[in-house]
């Protein structure tokens, strides 16, 4: 038997990935994106079948994960900024991808339509990641920001229910398990989480709880054609109470997202790199670049002037990531290929469009308009330290180990 030398260099890839992220400063996504990129094209890597499952349970894990980061007192608090924005954020940029390439790119009606969807889209998994990785999912800004993807990727949800998905019995079957699984969780997961016969044990029974609701999410979706990255969110969004509750629940979600960014989310982000070809990209350059500064022109519309409202401290921070696609974006395109909605060129220049727009916005806005206030400077337990409302990032380090965090 032949030995297959694509996990071993899978694993290299992912190392590499991670010394390149702290090196260089930059989210560890972004780098694993580029890495997948150049690996697939360069023949580095090809795709396997564990390799596809495990990605998509990656996207799943980490949209779960950011649900869990909501905070649903702000959210209801700040409905309005967040439904806006998100909204915006979405229609926008559906409206100008849809014109250009029904009317002036040709395309036809479905094309146009998966194209607008596709493009329109905030990959909430870059930019929970993005935060998390920053220490700004515990701030306002960040869980406004996380709220106004949930709007947009909803957005994106009903545009592919509305417009393409013909309804099964089996698509029946996948709603009402997900609203059963969701409200059984809800009510009764701190069985799981406070049982003394489960608490702190190696074998982590509750992780092994949380994975197996996400892989029934994934089973039903995929029986009925839907996608399990909606009730994923939706489930980490209404469970997030349980891990706020206790040290011992916040520790469970803690080591979930160890367990995830140690192999699945990485794998996750590698596959999204590979799924991009260059070779078609480069014979369809023209329309690649229009579409790219499209989206980037569309959100920026859509979202800058609302976020420099709602939030002035980090508007084009808040801009750049809502720029940001993947998950859905790639879900979308996938959709539009294997139900003949659009041509492998226009497949392949939707998706390297997706995975330009989830790397470079990402990278300015960490390198340029990383928004550091005092609300972001937090310690573990959510204090902070009342200085001046906008400090750097150095002056904001030295705060951290010069004086401890008073409480609230």
């Amino acid at each position: 038997m032949q030995a297959d030398a694509i996990p071993l260099i899978t694993g290299a890839l992912i190392l590499l990935a991670s010394v390149i992220s702290l090196k260089l400063g930059l989210s560890v996504a972004i780098i694993e994106l580029i890495i997948g990129a150049l690996a697939g094209n360069l023949g580095i890597l090809q795709t396997e079948d564990w390799m596809i499952f495990i990605a998509t349970f990656g996207g799943i894990i980490l949209t779960f994960l950011a649900g869990t980061e909501i905070d649903t007192k702000l959210m209801r608090e700040k409905f309005k900024e967040s439904f806006l924005i998100g909204a915006m954020s979405f229609v926008v940029p559906f409206i100008g991808v849809f014109l250009f390439t029904y009317y002036l790119a040709g395309w036809n009606l479905s094309a146009s339509l998966i194209a607008g969807t596709a493009l329109s889209t905030t990959s909430l998994a870059v930019v929970y990641s993005v935060l998390v990785e920053t220490g700004l999912s515990r701030t306002q800004i960040g869980k406004i920001l996380m709220a106004s993807t949930f709007f947009t990727d909803m957005g994106t949800a009903i545009a592919l229910s509305v417009l393409f998905v013909k309804p099964t019995v089996y698509t029946v079957v996948f709603i009402t398990v997900s609203l059963i699984v969701i409200y059984l969780a809800v009510k009764f997961s701190h069985h799981v989480f406070h049982n003394p016969l489960l608490k702190n044990k190696v074998i982590e029974p509750e992780i092994k709880y949380l994975l197996l609701l996400l892989l029934i999410f994934i089973y039903f979706a995929n029986l009925g054609e839907g996608q399990a990255v909606l009730p994923a969110f939706v489930l980490g969004l209404l469970m997030s109470r349980h891990f706020v509750e206790t040290s011992e629940t916040k520790e469970v979600r803690n080591r979930l997202r160890t367990v995830a960014y140690a192999v699945i989310t990485p794998i996750f982000f590698i596959v999204g790199g590979m799924k991009i070809s260059v070779p078609l990209i480069i014979g369809a350059s023209g329309i690649f670049v229009i579409l790219f500064a499209i989206k980037i022109i569309t959100k920026f519309v859509g979202v800058f002037f609302l976020a420099k409202k709602y939030i002035p401290g980090g508007s084009m921070y808040t801009t750049l990531l809502m720029s940001t696609g993947l998950t859905f974006g790639t879900i979308a395109s996938v959709f539009g290929l294997t139900a003949g909605y659009i041509d492998n060129v226009q497949y392949s220049v939707l998706v390297g469009v997706v995975i330009a727009s989830a790397v470079i916005p990402t990278y300015i806005a960490q390198k340029w308009f990383k928004p550091v206030h005092s609300e972001d400077i937090l310690d573990l337990n959510g204090s902070f330290n009342g200085k001046p409302e906008t400090m750097t990032p150095e002056s904001a380090y030295q705060v951290l180990i010069s004086e401890p965090c008073q409480k609230k």
